[in-house]
């Protein structure tokens, strides 16, 4: 008979791999989704945040590549989209430049890992509340219009690959008042709705039942 501990190692083993990729966002509902997942995955994910796709390329080979994941969720946008500086409309990663950031992250994941890859849509920003969180350092600005622009464009990457996506930014819609005064992160209870509908997407991926 096994012992406690023996028995609780092979659990361990038995645990799958689940990477969480993203900004801040993801480090906001991250603890839901380690909590939810606690039964059937060992979650890992970076502990800075991973800013734009530009970085999250730069990163591959150490965040994702040499691990052996079952599943590899993504969420990158926010940071990319933010423009140069407060008062103009260029933005750090031009749309066409993320579309191509996207492909690349999407087909290098599905392609050098065994890992089933899961795109998330870039959450709601609130312009107003956006503005007036920048206004006093004048550092930049997000635009709703620019999370719609360029969640289609990562949206028509995903469809091309095969990809599936968990659309973060419908849930984030829904649960608008849970969004905080600065109109991109959110409330302690928006992201337990945001880490349990990222943890909801990665169990099916997993092909395991929801806890009871």
């Amino acid at each position: 008979m096994l012992s406690r501990r023996s028995l609780f190692a092979l659990l361990v083993q038995q645990k799958k791999l689940v990477i969480l990729l993203g900004d801040s966002i993801r480090m906001g509902y991250q603890p839901t989704v380690v909590k939810e997942l606690a039964d059937v995955a060992e979650v890992w994910a970076p502990a800075e945040n991973g800013a734009h796709t530009a970085n999250l390329l730069v990163q591959l080979s150490t965040w994702v590549l040499p691990k052996n994941a079952a599943v590899i969720h993504v969420n990158a946008g926010l940071h990319d989209l933010k423009t140069v500086h407060y008062d103009t409309r260029e933005l750090v990663v031009p749309l066409k430049h993320y579309r191509d950031n996207v492909e690349t992250l999407l087909r290098t994941m599905r392609d050098k890992t065994t890992a089933k890859v899961i795109w998330a849509t870039t959450t709601l920003v609130n312009d107003e509340g956006s503005r007036q969180a920048r206004e006093k350092k004048r550092e930049f600005r997000r635009y709703n219009a620019d999370v719609e622009a360029y969640n289609r464009a990562a949206l028509k990457v995903c469809k091309k690959l095969g990809v599936p996506v968990n659309d973060l930014y419908a849930i984030s819609r829904q649960n608008a008042a849970l969004q905080m005064p600065d109109g991109v992160h959110f409330t302690t209870e928006g992201y337990q709705v945001l880490g349990k509908r990222v943890a909801d997407e990665i169990r099916a991926a997993l092909s395991v039942p929801q806890r009871t």
